[in-house]
């Protein structure tokens, strides 16, 4: 099993930055994705970007695409989400989640196929 533990929400107004971080422990073998998704209240999960763990292939939503940037550290056992040019409309709770199936630059596998998440940590961008 992987433990993922979420950091770097916060308030920010429109335009400005925040970069998430998630440290993920545990039995890290099997994991071949790492996602963030977003949720916001009324609706569905969103899944905003991926990387391949091996390939270090990303993958954006439309969204996001040109605004937010996903990274890896694996000395540091991180995955970072850089998110620039923040809108309201990405006011949401961001989760980071590990799943054994692969992604690339145009598939982000569902969030049902992440068996691993974390607890969110809310972003919030006021106009």
């Amino acid at each position: 099993q992987v433990q993922l533990v979420e950091s770097g929400g916060g308030l920010v107004q429109a335009g400005g930055s925040l970069r998430l971080s998630c440290t993920v422990s545990g039995y890290i073998y099997s994991t071949y994705c790492m996602g963030w998704f977003r949720q916001a209240p009324g609706k569905e999960r969103e899944g905003v970007a991926g990387i391949n763990t091996d390939s270090a292939q990303t993958y954006y939503a439309d969204s996001v695409k040109g605004r937010f940037t996903i990274s890896q550290d694996n000395a540091k056992k991180t995955v970072a989400l850089q998110m620039n040019s923040l809108k309201p409309e990405d006011n949401a709770i961001y989760f980071c989640a590990a799943s054994t199936v692969r992604c690339g630059t145009y598939y982000l596998p569902p969030g049902g196929r992440f068996g691993d998440w974390g607890q969110g940590t809310q972003v919030t961008v006021s106009s």
